[in-house]
């Protein structure tokens, strides 16, 4: 057997990209940049920024199609499967190796996560039923990623391994939300979410507590104007959950108890 190339680290990687190439005729899925990636630099200006971000969000949609093109080869006619972890290299370049997310691709951290949670919501990505409204751009990014698994079997497959990944710690972003006062509008969510936002899979209701708070005030934002939830026919769940966000008066209110969900988790 010829021994890896000293270039790559991460032999045993490496070693799988090279089967895939030689076993499908088809080039490695994706180069992996954040499993290496050098300490991040200061920006010197938002261009800069923007067009890092813009350089991510590439690299993101082409591991999808070069995953996809790959998957083609060994669907379910093709008598072979990949694990979940070969799945999720196309995941890496915004959610990261470790899933621990990144807020400037508006990626949120997913390690960790119930594993028929994750899969319920890449079935919604896939149909449609979520990431199709035209001003929810990553949930738009997040449907081509979705659609790149080649079945159900690659959906569960993925999400159990995300939900092995281990839980990532958050970091607080709110100004100007009262927890105390959060307090009061999580009463009403305590019934699906649970006391403890430990989430209750009986009725479909994720965990909250430990999810980034930047991600959950998007999405109360999101059920709140229609960008998600909005069609109770291919989405009951999320339909749901449009309705106990109108509930809340104000954008200071969804800060608040959104503020009020983090404290569980510390």
């Amino acid at each position: 057997m010829n021994s890896p190339s000293p270039a790559c680290p991460r032999t045993e990687r490496c070693g799988r990209d090279k089967a895939r190439k030689k076993r499908y005729g088809l080039p490695a899925i994706v180069s992996r940049p954040n499993r290496h990636r050098a300490p991040a630099q200061a920006h010197t200006s938002n261009d800069r920024h923007n067009e890092d971000s813009k350089m991510s969000v590439r690299n993101h949609l082409s591991s999808a199609a070069l995953l996809a093109l790959a998957l083609g080869a060994c669907g379910p006619t093709g008598g072979a499967a990949f694990s979940g972890e070969d799945l999720y290299d196309a995941c890496e370049n915004c959610h990261g190796a470790d899933g621990a997310g990144a807020p400037e691709l508006k990626a949120p951290a997913i390690a960790g996560m119930a594993a028929w949670y994750v899969e319920g919501q890449l079935k919604k990505f896939r149909s449609g039923a979520r990431g199709a409204h035209p001003d929810d751009d990553p949930g738009m990014r997040m449907r081509p990623m979705s659609k790149s698994m080649p079945n159900d079997e690659a959906v569960a497959a993925v999400a159990q391994y995300v939900s092995r990944l281990p839980k990532q710690p958050s970091v607080s972003t709110l100004e100007g939300a009262d927890a105390k006062r959060g307090a009061s509008y999580y009463a009403t969510c305590i019934a699906c979410h649970g006391a403890s936002a430990e989430g209750m899979r009986a009725l479909n209701a994720p965990a909250l507590s430990g999810a980034n708070d930047w991600y959950l005030l998007t999405q109360i934002r999101n059920f709140k104007t229609g960008l998600r939830g909005a069609d109770p026919m291919s989405d009951p769940t999320g339909s749901q959950m449009r309705a106990m966000a109108l509930t809340l008066p104000s954008d200071q209110a969804a800060k608040d108890v959104v503020a009020y969900i983090s404290t569980l988790s510390r």
